[in-house]
């Protein structure tokens, strides 16, 4: 037999015998759209340091820093938790040589790659009618809701805090009239 027609035949049987037998390596199926699994999207904004100020009823308020890592603004317009039946953003400003606490209006806009401190004499998330005392370390949750209609959760700690002159009590002036 001649080395060419020997080289044939060993190449028909090759392509024969493969034909019929399991593969020696597994070659993946294409992944269907359901199991195609993507990177989750970078949070809009997060908050860093999240605590709320202790309180045994009434008025308390939660504070840290509010960071937009995004290239454009975000605009916080409301807050919600398990701990208060109504929350408002607020912030503190000068009324005529008073320092008063009223609604911030448009809600607390973080710049673009910037942040926005919320803290006590400042703008904070107000807390009010609290269902149960917050006692220090207590783990509180949060929503906070977006302009462009998203929400951001997280988890503040109570903490003592006794500076400031806040005590966030009913019939402190808020503002009203």
């Amino acid at each position: 037999m001649s080395v060419r027609r020997m080289a044939a035949l060993c190449l028909i049987a090759i392509t024969l015998s493969g034909c019929g037998s399991e593969p020696t390596a597994a070659v993946p199926a294409p992944a269907s759209p359901a199991a195609v699994i993507t990177p989750a999207p970078a949070p809009t904004l997060t908050i860093v340091d999240p605590w709320v100020k202790t309180t045994k009823e009434g008025m308390t308020a939660a504070f840290g820093t509010l960071v937009n890592d995004t290239d454009a603004d975000v605009v916080v317009v409301s807050g919600a938790s398990p701990l208060s039946p109504k929350i408002e953003l607020h912030e503190v400003v000068d009324d005529d040589g008073k320092m008063i606490m009223r609604p911030k209006e448009g809600g607390f806009t973080i710049p673009a790659r910037g942040s926005h401190q919320l803290q006590p004499g400042g703008d904070h998330i107000m807390l009010m009618g609290v269902t149960e005392e917050v006692k220090p370390g207590a783990q509180i949750e949060f929503t906070l809701t977006l302009k462009d209609g998203g929400t951001v959760t997280f988890t503040a700690v109570g903490k003592d805090f006794a500076g400031g002159k806040e005590d966030y009590q009913p019939g402190m002036d808020m503002g009203e009239s």
